[in-house]
């Protein structure tokens, strides 16, 4: 029996089209190798119609938009490659049903605005050359706009609901890369941060988590400079209650731009496909393990609170090298990845188990990032807790090293602080720069600046 559902990331780099790469696109083979095993699914699927939503189809910040002509193309021609190209029939009936699912969502056919470029797209013709290189399958092209974040879930949803009132058989290809700013090299400038987007977004994919996606921290986002998050919340709105499992078969940066593909399909009709695992790693102590006592604290602190919201007692740390008042962060990751993390950078509670105690509450359940923690997570925690030594004024960078110290920035009432020993943050200036941007203070600001120690628990 034929599978109902299928969806694609796909990343969308010229180079890595032979004609226009040469001997070059061989550094991106693993992108290009996946992108043929989507293709051989994409077959099986046989498709009427694929949608596909580009981040470089001309469209509008407040509207999605759609193509309804009865025939698209384009060229590489201005990546010097014209013989890639790529000439099929639209969709209209499929579009114009996207169109009135959409209901009140603002969402537009791009044919009513003669201003706007009727050429396919690189973000289209390059996963297409390797999708549909045969120009067999039926084409809609879908724009995202710069809206909230559940409106491109809605949007998928809309397009879901299109294919089934027109009985077609749709699948969507969300054309997206990922971080633009990887290495120093890279076209969009460098961010020390930026891996950290790609490592949890393939995580959060691998899981199928779309959710998730769709709540990654924004100042991240923008550190890493993406262009594909949009995509893939349409395609997560689009599988929403299919039951169609992601498989994410490549990850790759080469030229300091993040290229991942996957494909969504039914368990059953992935097997024998590659899989690419994401890095992870224990970010501290995890339940079952021998933990210090002030985890072994918060973990009491976070399992009671989220199950009966009431804390323990306060106990008596029996180590003499803990403070008997300090400031202190608890930091919460699951698979690796930030779940939640709230300090005080001085003692604000009478005791050190007393500021624990209230942090770890608040870093379940109060981190403006994130949801508060849900009883079905607790066994699969990894925490730190940080406990601050005392701040010391500095005179300038020279006197830091994030390995070792903590920094503090201060401009007036706003103060940014960053712990020590974080991955991705190798020199003093990334350290100030992530400090000073969490405290909304500009690069040409004069600033305050503190350091300190931390004792790190596990």
């Amino acid at each position: 029996m034929p599978f109902d559902v299928l969806g694609i990331i796909a990343p969308h780099p010229p180079i890595m089209v032979e004609e226009v790469g040469g001997a070059d696109a061989r550094v991106t083979a693993a992108s290009a190798a996946a992108l043929r095993s989507a293709a051989a699914l994409l077959e099986r699927f046989a498709p009427q119609t694929v949608v596909i939503v580009s981040p470089h189809a001309p469209g509008f910040s407040d509207a999605f938009t759609v193509t309804t002509a009865s025939a698209v193309s384009g060229n590489l021609a201005r990546f010097r490659a014209p013989r890639t190209a790529h000439a099929v029939s639209g969709d209209p009936e499929l579009a114009q049903a996207i169109i009135a699912e959409a209901g009140d969502l603002p969402i537009v056919a791009r044919e009513q605005y003669p201003t706007l470029d009727r050429e396919l797209d690189h973000g289209v013709l390059v996963p297409m050359s390797f999708l549909d290189p045969g120009s067999r399958y039926d084409l809609v092209v879908a724009t995202f706009a710069l809206l909230p974040a559940a409106d491109h879930a809605d949007f998928g949803r809309a397009i879901r609901r299109a294919a089934l009132r027109t009985g077609r058989r749709v699948a969507l290809v969300a054309s997206g890369d990922c971080s633009h700013r990887l290495t120093r090299e890279a076209p969009a400038g460098y961010s020390p941060r930026a891996h950290l987007f790609d490592e949890e977004l393939a995580t959060l994919l691998a899981r199928s988590d779309y959710a998730a996606v769709a709540r990654m921290d924004e100042g991240l986002r923008e550190e890493a400079g993406e262009c594909g998050w949009r995509s893939f919340l349409v395609l997560g709105g689009f599988l929403e209650g299919t039951g169609a499992v992601t498989r994410v078969l490549s990850y790759e940066g080469p030229w300091g731009v993040g290229y991942l593909t996957a494909v969504a399909a039914p368990v059953e009709e992935l097997e024998g496909m590659p899989a690419y695992t994401p890095p992870a790693g224990s970010k501290g102590g995890s339940k079952g393990d021998a933990e210090s006592a002030p985890v072994s604290l918060a973990r009491a602190t976070i399992e009671q609170y989220v199950l009966h919201r009431t804390t323990p007692p306060v106990p008596a740390f029996d180590d003499p090298a803990l403070p008997k008042r300090a400031g202190a962060f608890v930091s919460l990751h699951i698979g690796g990845l930030l779940r939640g993390c709230i300090g005080t950078i001085g003692p604000t509670a009478p005791s050190l188990p007393e500021e624990i105690i209230h942090n770890a509450v608040q870093a379940a359940t109060a981190d403006p990032r994130f949801p508060p923690v849900r009883p079905d997570e607790l066994d699969e925690l990894e925490m730190t807790v940080d406990v601050l030594h005392p701040a010391e004024r500095i005179d300038s960078l020279d006197d830091l090293d994030p390995k070792v110290y903590g920094v503090i920035t201060t401009r007036g009432w706003r103060r940014g602080l960053l712990l020590p020993d974080l991955e991705g943050v190798d020199t003093a200036e990334d350290q100030v720069s992530i400090a000073m941007s969490k405290a909304g203070i500009t690069g040409d600001e004069p600033i305050d600046l503190e350091r300190f120690k931390v004792d790190r628990y596990a």
